[in-house]
């Protein structure tokens, strides 16, 4: 299956590290078992999650993936971060002061929980998406027998999104070169109407396309071009990660 392959993405870094030439549904699987292992962490075994922390250190010198570029794709986790430290703040029942602020204990520990976790895993989707571009990673995906529907949907959305968002390129520079610009409420209207029209235009597209897989023998699957079969070796070093964070998770009972 090749979607997109021409495709260039700023989360993925080529590469020839031995993560990067691990199967896609092997990195699926492990990261997706990693991040259970995380979630289902008491949120006091601070250990355990330092140990997790050294685990996921670990697979980014084997990845060759630059600290930096981790760090740069974290700001994604922002939101999460406000939200935790709001938690403290407004949370309720017992409260202790820190740095001369009240704040609730309970909340803390929830502020904590939702941080450390949610770090963790934003870590390991960095590191995935760093090694595997998105189309294997949809390939993966169908070879770990995903719902066929949603990822075609997620395939062609993949595909197409660079497509439309030149579409809308366009249409904004056709707006400026007659005079247009969005100062105020009352161009909402014709911002309305660029919308509807660029609705249509995919639609239309969306439409073509269809055809055209229809003539070409589509029967409501897309064929798989490139062997991606995994080894047992290659699972095992994939599953390495989510094993020994399972291990010290039991350990951390």
């Amino acid at each position: 299956m090749r979607v997109g392959a021409g495709h260039r993405h700023d989360l993925y870094l080529p590469g020839d590290s031995p993560v990067h030439r691990l199967p896609p549904q092997c990195k699926l699987l492990a990261v997706f078992a990693f991040a259970v292992v995380v979630v289902a962490t008491p949120r006091e075994r601070f250990w355990a999650f330092a140990v997790y922390a050294v685990l996921l250190g670990g697979v980014v010198v084997a990845a060759r993936v630059p600290f930096g570029h981790v760090l740069r794709r974290m700001v994604i986790e922002l939101p999460f971060v406000l939200f935790a430290f709001l938690i403290p703040v407004i949370g309720m029942g017992e409260r202790t002061t820190v740095l001369g602020v009240s704040l609730s204990v309970q909340g803390l520990w929830a502020a904590w929980n939702i941080l450390v976790k949610a770090t963790l895993g934003v870590i390991a989707s960095i590191l995935l998406a760093a090694t595997t571009e998105p189309r294997v990673i949809l390939a993966g995906a169908q070879r770990l027998r995903l719902p066929s529907l949603l990822v075609q949907i997620a395939m062609f959305m993949l595909r197409y999104m660079d497509v439309i968002v030149g579409e809308m390129r366009r249409m904004r520079v056709a707006r400026e070169s007659r005079g247009f610009e969005a100062r105020n409420f009352r161009q909402i209207p014709v911002i309305a109407r660029s919308a509807g029209a660029l609705f249509i235009r995919s639609y239309e597209r969306g439409e073509r396309v269809h055809l055209a897989m229809l003539s070409r023998g589509y029967s409501g699957r897309m064929p798989m071009i490139q062997d991606i079969s995994a080894s047992v070796g290659q699972w095992g070093a994939a599953l390495a990660l989510p094993v020994v964070a399972l291990a010290v998770l039991g350990l951390s009972w």
